[in-house]
């Protein structure tokens, strides 16, 4: 009896569906070899094993704890399987096309080939998935979020493209259903109503409160300095000007999850001391009737030991003010110890972390409007459409991948420095 090679069933329908004309042989050269840090690798399926024992114990008796430990697992056993089956599919088709003697089909062959092709490319993605799964999941990556927008170098061009980022973000969650509310909106003393030919405000400082679970995560890679290069209708000469404006992404907590976020325990990133905190009352400044200017409604907060301040006089209650002003206070300071570990933690890895500090030199993505072009430098990507960037459009939607993306590469980085360091000493 001859004997039938085993064909798998994409090949099999291939092979009958397949037109009667050569085809480019396209796949023949793609590279199938696998770019994944040996460290990570041993790392997952150390963490594998780990959530498969603790299923086992699940399956048996239920305990709270190790059910929520094998939930935090999951996302790791699952892209590791999908990465080994990935393995074994290209070791077949590899297989399939090496392979020689009577029984060899060259139609198949040809085939596996091509297939060879499709699987490396999504090899290459389940790596890229499987990284990304052993990287510590942000502490705050869970919470809503604060995006605060402040004007950079530039001058009141700068506080006119600041309104306009202010705007982006708020036609961005517009478009995408997110939950927004503006906790703070101040115009630059001195500049009155004056706006822009586009409808810009000289904004002093905004604060726009994210309310949806998990837009920390979504948000944290803007966090930089975003600069600006048009002309200014004031200018008589044509010429470019450049601006900044800088935009700081804090963690945010929900009004029915103040229980769960223990303000009361010295031990979480929220907590303040109230004995470490001077609060002043004052006149509410600005246009708004009658009632500024007339009440000490105003409020400003200052953590002594770090000096960070926060000033609070968008409502006309000064109750409500000093609630506000705290809410953000707690989430300044949690943003500012959570950034002190992970610098300690870059520091004993000798590896570079991008932190929330903010500096002219952190740029992270420029707007230039001669060229109908935005650009985020970190992830090297140009996109074209300014417009509706600018009106929070899905253009946006590129861009913000791009830069999450980016930093998760440099989480994986971080790790991989992490689990080489912890190989090499035990090694000793």
């Amino acid at each position: 009896m001859t004997r039938v090679p085993w064909v798998c069933r994409s090949c099999s329908r291939a092979l009958f569906n397949r037109p009667r004309f050569p085809k480019p042989k396209l796949a023949r050269f793609a590279s199938t070899e696998s770019t994944l840090a040996p460290s990570l690798l041993v790392r997952a399926k150390n963490l594998k094993a780990e959530h498969d024992d603790l299923q086992k114990t699940l399956n048996d008796s239920f305990d709270a704890a190790k059910a929520k430990r094998a939930g935090e697992l999951r996302r790791v056993a699952t892209a590791l399987h999908d990465w080994e089956k990935a393995n074994s599919a290209i070791a077949e088709l590899r297989s399939m096309t090496h392979g020689g003697g009577p029984d060899h089909d060259a139609d198949l062959a040809a085939i596996a080939r091509d297939e060879l092709a499709t699987e490396a490319a999504r090899l290459a993605t389940l790596e890229r998935n499987l990284s990304a799964s052993l990287t510590p999941r942000h502490p705050f990556a869970d919470l809503p979020c604060l995006l605060e927008i402040r004007p950079g170098p530039g001058g009141l061009e700068g506080r006119y493209f600041a309104d306009t980022v202010f705007k982006m973000y708020r036609g961005l969650c517009a478009r995408k259903g997110y939950r927004s509310k503006v906790v703070k909106y101040d115009l630059a003393d001195g500049a009155g109503d004056q706006s822009s030919a586009e409808g810009e405000l000289p904004l002093q400082e905004a604060i726009l409160e994210i309310e949806d679970a998990g837009a920390y995560d979504a948000f944290r890679a803007e966090a930089g300095m975003h600069r600006v290069q048009r002309i200014p209708s004031t200018e008589s000469k044509g010429r470019v000007h450049t601006s900044a404006v800088a935009v700081w992404v804090l963690p945010s907590f929900a009004e029915a999850a103040v229980d769960e976020m223990d303000f009361e325990n010295p031990e979480s990133d929220f907590y303040i001391d109230p004995h470490e905190l001077k609060i002043e009352t004052m006149r509410a400044r600005g246009a708004g009737g009658q009632h500024v200017n007339k009440t000490e409604s105003a409020i400003r907060m200052t953590h002594l030991p770090t000096g960070t301040t926060v000033s609070m006089q968008d409502h006309r209650s000064q109750h409500r003010n000093r609630d506000e002003a705290w809410k953000l206070m707690r989430s300044r300071i949690a943003a500012q110890r959570a950034e002190k570990r992970d610098e300690e933690a870059a520091r004993l890895r000798n590896s570079v972390l991008a932190t929330t500090q903010i500096t002219r030199g952190d740029k992270i993505r420029t707007y230039n409007y001669n060229q109908d072009r935005c650009t985020d430098h970190r992830a090297a990507l140009d996109v074209h459409n300014l417009p509706a960037v600018l009106q929070g459009g899905d253009v946006l939607d590129k861009v913000m991948d791009a830069g999450r993306d980016w930093l998760v590469g440099k989480e994986i980085e971080m790790l991989v420095a992490e689990e080489e360091a912890k190989a090499r000493a035990a090694s000793k």
